[in-house]
């Protein structure tokens, strides 16, 4: 009853918000959508103006042992980069989708989208130079829009790339991301670093605001393909090559029997490796090498992707 009350509570007033944006005239929240490469009228507000979700630009970390807000079954989204491995826990980028993070002199922007689940890294650096990002408080295919703030280019975070303004058609690289568990991260990696709530915001980070979400099969937003073949917040791992998609849902590699699962994309022979008790999954090269592979619900992988390709148990048999 709790999370069922929750969830209407969170649409009241996603609701509430976007009428006063149409009332005043800004449902674009003040970005130009002029010749965007994906259809205007499928970008939608998303409830909040712009920054009033706040993207995270002075992260704090903690070591793991220094992390007693988080309990072995947290989700968290983990990183090894350059040298040095951080887990940013969900807990946190429920409340602000972004954290403009450095590692070395590299930036790299952390993403998640809690309404479809996915968590996406990128080096924060496109063919414009280095970028700082922002929460749009707009939607597309109900992911969230990143904007830059030094051109205010809206970026779609699934679609990797640099939808309307200045930077149209830029792209971003996007780094290998594990989407886990607190226990399983921390088995791994001992030494990490931890975002900690230090984070210059008064949240409360010990309450979700989607609770009740991941059970529903509601969606808040039009996506623009919809597939009935899983529960929309099934999740799957999403892998692309060579402009090539499929996915991996975790019902299927559950049902494969195997912690490994060797498949071949585009050509290409790839290593999905999957973690029942973390709920996790990891796509890797020929070579052993991490694929930027996306974990994410169902539904927002098939409205970005109607053409994947899927594993099935029943397709290998």
């Amino acid at each position: 009853m709790q999370r069922a009350t929750g969830i209407r509570l969170l649409i009241l007033i996603s609701l509430l918000m976007i009428l006063i944006a149409v009332a005043i005239g800004r449902e674009d929240n003040g970005f130009d959508l002029t010749g965007s490469l994906v259809p205007a009228d499928q970008i939608h507000l998303g409830g909040p103006p712009r920054d009033g979700i706040p993207a995270i630009d002075a992260p704090v970390f903690v070591s793991a042992g220094q992390a007693e807000f988080l309990s072995d079954d947290q989700r968290v989204l983990g990183l090894a980069y350059r040298g040095q491995v951080r887990a940013y826990p969900i807990s946190i980028l429920n409340w602000h989708e972004v954290v403009n993070d450095r590692f070395g002199q590299e930036p790299v922007a952390i993403s998640y989208c809690p309404l479809c689940g996915t968590g996406v890294a990128f080096a924060a650096r496109s063919a414009a130079g280095a970028h700082k990002f922002g929460i749009s408080g707009l939607l597309y295919n109900s992911d969230v829009l990143l904007y830059d703030r030094a051109t205010e280019s809206l970026w779609s975070q699934l679609l990797m790339q640099a939808v309307a303004g200045p930077l149209k058609g830029e792209r971003l690289t996007p780094l290998p991301l594990s989407h886990t568990s607190w226990k399983a991260w921390r088995k791994q990696h001992p030494d990490t670093q931890v975002l900690s709530t230090d984070t210059g915001h008064a949240r409360d980070y010990a309450r979700d605001p989607y609770a009740g979400y991941l059970d529903s099969s509601t969606l808040y937003f039009p996506v623009s393909s919809r597939s009935r073949r899983y529960h929309p917040k099934e999740r799957v791992l999403g892998v692309e090559i060579d402009g090539q998609f499929k996915a991996y849902p975790f019902s299927e590699l559950s049902r494969s029997g195997s912690a490994l699962v060797t498949d071949r994309v585009a050509d290409r022979t790839i290593t999905v490796r999957f973690d029942a008790e973390a709920q996790s999954a990891q796509a890797f090269a020929a070579d052993g090498t991490q694929l930027a592979a996306v974990t994410g619900f169902w539904f927002a992988w098939y409205a970005f992707h109607p053409e994947t390709e899927i594993y099935s148990v029943a397709n290998r048999q």
